[in-house]
């Protein structure tokens, strides 16, 4: 029987891997494979956690994740020819790639005859994103079966209308749904009757790929000071499109903290220590190209550190 493919879009930080752990802990003994462009960013429940290999995670709840190394079609032979078979697979794609690429090769005859793709899902901040005037955004939502708003307990009456009306102008007629942190009903993803008429989409010829964002990590083998941090983040923040990693700071020795920075606001939360051998503190920043000069986000970060 096929295997029926979810695949997920959206900009950075608009609450892609939130959705995809809701579906993970929500699949009710249903087995869902999630292929994910950085395992180490989802934050799986750790009683989901039973154990790893080969860099596949097995979940207590009879899921699995791994990450997208290499080619996709050869992952997903790779998780067809599991046992069991997996029921339905996620794919979470990067905030800053255009779907259709992707799609398209989903669409070569022999994946689509053993995992024909059921669903494109693209999660827009209902917050952060102003108005979809961004032609990378526009491209996600026109790939889109399903445009889930997230984060809609935090946009007022008047920014949701404008948002859906903008999101109706760009797909006319797609399905827009509205969730609070990422929750959405999986059998709006999944229907319990998958449509056995699935079209073969067309996403026309293939465009090149121009660059815009570039990614800065920034490491260190010692705790740094919060309060040095929030100024740093604060300092970077106009310029900066996302930011993400684990902390460990002076204030709360021996606590791990998880930094997420986007559309202009900043979080962080206590989280399970990660891999034991790493360093303190790892951060990925990521900006459009030459929006910081040649090492400046290195030397702000440097002023994070206690002297």
């Amino acid at each position: 029987m096929p295997v029926p493919v979810l695949l997920v879009t959206g900009f950075l930080g608009a609450g892609k891997t939130t959705l995809v752990n809701h579906l993970l802990a929500q699949a009710a003994g249903r087995r869902i494979a999630a292929v994910v462009n950085d395992f180490g960013a989802i934050n799986i429940d750790a009683e989901l956690i039973a154990g790893a290999s080969d860099g596949v995670v097995s979940l207590a709840n009879g899921c699995i994740c791994c990450t997208l190394e290499g080619d996709l079609l050869r992952t997903l032979s790779g998780l067809l020819r599991r046992t069991p078979r997996p029921e339905a697979i996620v794919i979470e794609t990067s905030g800053v790639a255009d779907p259709a690429d992707i799609v398209r090769n989903l669409m070569d005859p022999v994946v689509w005859r053993e995992a024909p793709l059921e669903t494109v899902l693209c999660v827009v901040d209902a917050v952060g994103t102003v108005g979809l005037d961004d032609a990378l955004l526009r491209a996600q939502v026109r790939a889109a079966d399903v445009v889930v708003l997230n984060k809609l307990d935090l946009a007022d009456a008047a920014a949701q209308e404008r948002l859906r009306a903008a999101v109706a102008a760009i797909k006319p007629g797609v399905i827009v749904t509205g969730a609070v942190a990422g929750q959405v009903p999986l059998d709006l993803l999944f229907p319990a009757v998958p449509d056995e008429r699935r079209a073969v989409r067309d996403v026309g010829r293939a465009r090149p790929i121009s660059d815009r964002y570039e990614t800065t990590s920034w490491v260190s083998e010692q705790p740094i000071s919060l309060r040095r941090l929030q100024a740093a983040i604060g300092r970077m923040a106009a310029r900066l499109v996302r930011a993400k990693g684990f902390v460990e700071t002076v204030e709360r020795p021996g606590q791990v903290l998880l930094l997420q920075y986007a559309a202009g606001r900043a979080a962080m939360s206590a989280v399970a220590a990660s891999d034991a051998g790493a360093p303190p503190v790892r951060i990925v920043f990521i900006t459009e190209i030459g929006a910081f000069g040649a090492g400046e986000i290195e030397r702000i970060m440097a002023g994070c550190l206690e002297t």
